[in-house]
């Protein structure tokens, strides 16, 4: 296990000192989110829709990630992380991924001058996360980051509790099944996908094993501990999509909200990031070979499928009383 930052390490519960440099430190959200004048963004302020893919997921990573970084089945748009960090904290805020995998939301938080730590159930994700956060130090970021190998659905055991109440904001995304798309070379039989699985498959603890039942129970599980973690005025944002098992839809960011409700949040906005560009007021769209490969097969067979464009973007904070106002946490 690698420490979390130095501010953050206290000595035992009671000795950590509020962090009053976050936003709404003390306060309540504001409402939607603030101006981002940050290189992922260009519309304007307010609006529900986030140009995050203006550049390619590989653009994006070039330079700024090892290239291990690539392995990972379900990598995270390094501008979906970067926008939600700029719209719902400051610089020195504290920002938290329960399911790191490479630690996408870690490097973009110390690049934009926040503190950041993640959870990674899986070493081998948690070793790249590692790496991706050295070379991001090692790029001039200012922030402190670290990575705790172990459950998230056992969060509060994994984390110094001088933490409860100290972060800012939590930046995550649920997996989405045992295996997923991937990438593609050609072999003697056709195209062949490799780097699609969360881990070898001999480990079953890992949420992308559960069907969606017991991945939403484990994600409220997961949420929960965020919950508790939040300062005043802290946001949760998840990003979510549905997928396809044996051509039926997986609604997983309605899945998503109900965790949210489980765990005592409550969902304040719902945005889209898009994985399409935009160009001249049209979508580019950025679909991998297996998307191709359905939509194809779907439209040859007479079920009119289409691309997904975007990811869902749920954001929730801390549900409160009704008769007092006080914060409630299930």
């Amino acid at each position: 296990m690698v420490a979390v930052p130095k501010h953050i390490a206290a000595e035992g519960p009671g000795t950590q000192e509020p962090d009053t440099t976050s936003p709404a430190a003390g306060e309540e959200y504001p409402g939607r989110h603030r101006e981002y004048e940050g290189r992922h963004r260009t519309d304007p302020e307010g609006l529900s829709v986030w140009a995050t893919a203006q550049s390619t997921g590989p653009v994006q990573r070039r330079g700024r990630y090892v290239p291990e970084s690539v392995k990972h089945p379900a990598r995270m748009l390094p501008a979906i992380a970067a926008h939600a960090i700029h719209a719902y904290t400051q610089p020195g805020g504290l920002v938290l991924d329960p399911m790191c995998g490479i630690g996408t939301t870690l490097v973009e938080a110390v690049h934009a001058g926040r503190d950041a730590f993640g959870i990674e159930y899986e070493p081998q994700w948690s070793n790249i996360a590692d790496a991706n956060i050295r070379h991001a130090h090692d790029q001039g970021a200012t922030g402190r980051a670290s990575v705790i190998r172990g459950d998230a659905t056992r969060l509060m055991s994994l984390v110094p509790k001088a933490l409860t109440g100290q972060v800012a904001l939590v930046v995550t995304s649920p997996p989405y099944g045992p295996t997923v798309h991937g990438l593609v070379r050609p072999g003697e039989g056709g195209v062949v996908k490799y780097d699609d699985r969360y881990n070898d498959g001999e480990d079953k603890g890992n949420l992308a094993y559960r069907d969606l039942t017991g991945l939403a129970d484990g994600f409220a599980q997961i949420l929960r501990g965020c919950a508790t973690l939040l300062r005043p005025g802290g946001v949760v944002v998840v990003t979510a999509r549905p997928w396809r098992k044996r051509g039926e839809l997986i609604d997983l960011p309605s899945a998503v909200i109900a965790a949210g409700l489980r765990a005592g949040l409550v969902p304040i906005e719902r945005c889209v990031a898009l994985l399409a560009a935009v160009r001249d007021g049209q979508l580019v769209a950025r679909p991998s070979f297996f998307q191709l490969q359905q939509l194809r097969k779907a439209r040859s067979s007479g079920v009119p499928m289409h691309l997904i464009a975007h990811e869902d973007v749920l954001i929730f904070a801390k549900g409160t009383s009704p008769e007092d106002g006080t914060e409630v946490v299930a």
